[in-house]
């Protein structure tokens, strides 16, 4: 297995619709002014989040099980930046959708921009042969309320290529989150 570097990318996006939309190298600055980058990079591709969060909240003492979410716990909210409260979590979608090959494995990590502010993104993998928008999570460790920033980059997803396709993949097994659209609750 090895990681692909952005000359494969580039070229799984172009031939194989991998990554769409895709930006064929970072992104700094946008309207003259600078923002968290996004595109690829040398060894993966900074992802963007959608301007569609939704924001936990315990109005209801609600006991968070994910195998009965109750979606009651989650303030709906369409705008370019997202408030966490303090010590919470809000989800997310990427901007881009994903189709990943059946011999290739991905692994989502936060940036370090927003990890030095204390607000994590869960680490997550992409399967072989998922195809979808990926819902983000991000965690606001810090006491304080955090911003994250709508159609800029929020985390980095690394490309592991095998030598030989899986016998099972994420498509075979009909994974219940296949083709996602918009910001995905946990489904039991």
């Amino acid at each position: 297995m090895s990681i692909k570097s952005d000359r494969w990318i580039h070229d799984m996006a172009r031939s194989h619709g991998m990554i769409e939309p895709f930006v064929p190298g970072q992104v700094r600055d946008r309207d003259g002014g600078r923002v968290i980058s996004f595109g690829t990079s040398s060894y993966g591709y900074d992802i963007r989040c959608a301007d569609e969060f939704k924001i936990f909240t315990n109005i209801n003492s609600a006991i968070v099980d994910p195998k009965n979410f109750d979606d009651s716990s989650f303030v709906d909210l369409r705008a370019d930046v997202c408030i966490i409260p303090p010590n919470s979590f809000a989800l997310a979608r990427t901007v881009e959708y994903f189709r990943i090959p059946r011999n290739v494995l991905t692994v989502c990590l936060g940036k370090s921009t927003y990890a030095r502010c204390g607000i994590i993104v869960n680490v997550t993998p992409l399967e072989p042969e998922w195809e979808g928008h990926v819902t983000l999570e991000f965690s606001n460790t810090t006491p304080l309320p955090a911003k994250v920033y709508a159609n800029e980059g929020v985390a980095q997803v690394l490309f592991f290529e095998s030598d030989e396709e899986c016998e099972t993949s994420y498509r075979d097994r009909a994974g219940k989150y296949m083709r996602q659209q918009g910001v995905t609750l946990p489904k039991a």
